[in-house]
């Protein structure tokens, strides 16, 4: 997998993403060359994704507690590891947790790194240093900016935090995962305004009898939304793709 012509300032040429110091040009200079994407080695994830990762987007996956979202996040960076610079951010849990998570799934640990953290400015002064291709921010809920005067997972702080990442994202060329809770409704947690600022927002949700995980596309500026994966569930903290 090639994923051309960038620096590792994580600027991509052929992309013209938001917050580059670029002058205006005609439409018609604008590349129009093909976004390269990021196999995440499963095919459903891909599917759903309409074909990988996209270098410099803002991915949010949805669901409810105990849905598998950081079971799905935790297996698809631990092997996307063993080829990209990753790193994965949990604000819900200790370091050790994840790590026996890990352990249980039998993945691949020595590539991924991993920091428990809330502070937005602390995870970005890390994310300039260590320049990841990919980082996971589990979860958008309990992310908290010093300059905002609310507390973690209010509407103010969510909006903001989420802004901050996706922009740095844009920036610096890197693929960030955000992981958001869903209300009692069904509906994700936070201002409406999240869905928009996102290049691409996707749910997990359980079936009826609880053996599967349904993937689903809800909103995809790289790909079409009418696509599903489907997962089994081989054991509580385990999700593999389903083959019908």
């Amino acid at each position: 997998f090639s994923t051309g012509p960038a620096s590792r300032s994580g600027i991509y040429p052929a992309g013209g993403y938001t917050g580059q110091h670029e002058p205006p040009k005609p439409l018609a200079d604008v590349d129009t060359r093909s976004v390269p994407r990021i196999d995440t080695r499963s095919a459903e994830l891909d599917r759903v994704l309409g074909g990988g990762l996209v270098p410099g987007s803002a991915v949010l996956i949805g669901g409810e507690p105990g849905a598998g979202k950081s079971t799905l996040l935790i297996q698809t960076l631990c092997r996307l590891a063993e080829d990209h610079r990753a790193l994965y951010v949990t604000g819900e849990e200790s370091l050790a947790q994840l790590a026996m998570r890990a352990s249980r799934l039998q993945l691949p640990q020595e590539k991924l790194h991993v920091m428990a953290q809330t502070s937005v400015e602390t995870i970005t002064t890390y994310w300039r240093d260590y320049d990841p291709t990919l980082v996971v921010v589990d979860s958008i809920q309990v992310m908290q900016l010093s300059e905002v005067g609310s507390a973690p997972g209010s509407v103010n702080q969510v909006r903001e935090t989420a802004a901050y990442f996706t922009r740095m994202a844009k920036q610096k060329g890197t693929i960030v995962i955000l992981v958001g809770h869903v209300t009692k409704e069904g509906g994700l947690a936070g201002p409406k305004i999240l869905e928009h600022m996102i290049d691409t927002f996707i749910m997990l949700d359980n079936s009826s009898d609880g053996r599967y995980r349904i993937l689903r596309g809800h909103k995809n500026r790289f790909g079409a939304v009418n696509e599903i994966g489907i997962f089994a569930t081989v054991s509580y903290t385990h999700l593999r793709a389903h083959v019908s």
